[in-house]
């Protein structure tokens, strides 16, 4: 049905990948003078922002839709500027995350290796893959408006389930009384990891946004991406890991709600 210009989108996807590379060394040379992983959380909403800025200004050189690419950098800006706020208020004044504490102390390399082997090269691998339906639906000749309309539902149901459970986890925290317990109200009463979830609805709205073309179509490794780093590799896995260590009564916590996808509790 539509089309993409070759050339356009290997120049999106190249500058893409060279907007990535510059951030994650600027963000490799920030957590070195900070000695802190941490603020890879941060900048990782940014990133994705300044993606769909460089394939938004990329796209004005090619025949594509002059609306699609800049629809597309204000879902990311939404998401990724509240993502970053949220963690930089959380993470600013903190000590260094658990999980990355001990990738770091069991690495037992030097921390710019750690920082770069284990943490800023895999995220900017990871960033690369769910960034495609930027780089390269961005260039799409024309808009599919079903397409356009289901996108924007599930990304807004994504933005809601991440920035909601973000307030009730946050508001949870600053309970004296909840020092120690579990969090199992609110959204995290029917899903272990509702930001999480929210993150993976939302990379799949923008993919369902730009799959009226082929090769939009096939950036559908853009959510499953997503959904993987979030659920194996960093996300999900290394908290629940942590969890388990320091939250009495988390096991039976895992036995009665779901791990990802919202639904009611068992038991």
């Amino acid at each position: 049905m539509i089309d993409n210009d070759v050339s356009q989108t290997i120049a999106s996807l190249a500058g893409g990948l060279g907007a990535i590379v510059a951030f994650m060394a600027f963000g490799l040379t920030l957590a070195q003078r900070q000695k802190k992983l941490t603020v890879v959380d941060t900048l990782w909403g940014l990133g994705f922002i300044l993606v769909a800025l460089v394939s938004a200004v990329i796209s004005l050189g090619g025949d594509g839709d002059r609306a699609l690419p800049w629809i597309l950098l204000a879902m990311v800006t939404v998401w990724g500027g509240r993502l970053a706020w949220h963690l930089h208020r959380r993470n600013s004044q903190a000590a260094e995350d658990p999980r990355y504490k001990d990738l770091a102390e069991a690495d037992g390399r030097p921390f710019a290796q750690v920082a770069l082997m284990r943490v800023f090269l895999p995220q900017g691998v990871a960033m690369f893959l769910v960034a495609t339906p930027l780089m390269v639906g961005g260039n799409n000749t024309e808009i599919s408006v079903p397409l356009l309309v289901l996108g924007l539902l599930v990304w807004l149901l994504g933005f809601l389930f991440e920035s909601v459970g973000d307030a009730q986890l946050a508001q949870f925290k600053k309970d004296p009384d909840n020092q120690g317990k579990i969090m199992d109200q609110g959204l995290w009463r029917y899903t272990r990891h509702p930001n999480y979830f929210g993150d993976a609805c939302v990379w799949t709205g923008i993919w369902v946004v730009v799959a009226g073309s082929l090769p939009g179509l096939i950036t559908v490794i853009s959510p499953i991406a997503m959904t993987i780093f979030l659920t194996r590799v960093t996300g999900a896995s290394l908290n629940e890991k942590g969890m388990k260590k320091t939250k009495p009564g988390y096991d039976d916590y895992v036995r009665r709600t779901s791990g990802f996808i919202p639904l009611p509790p068992r038991g």
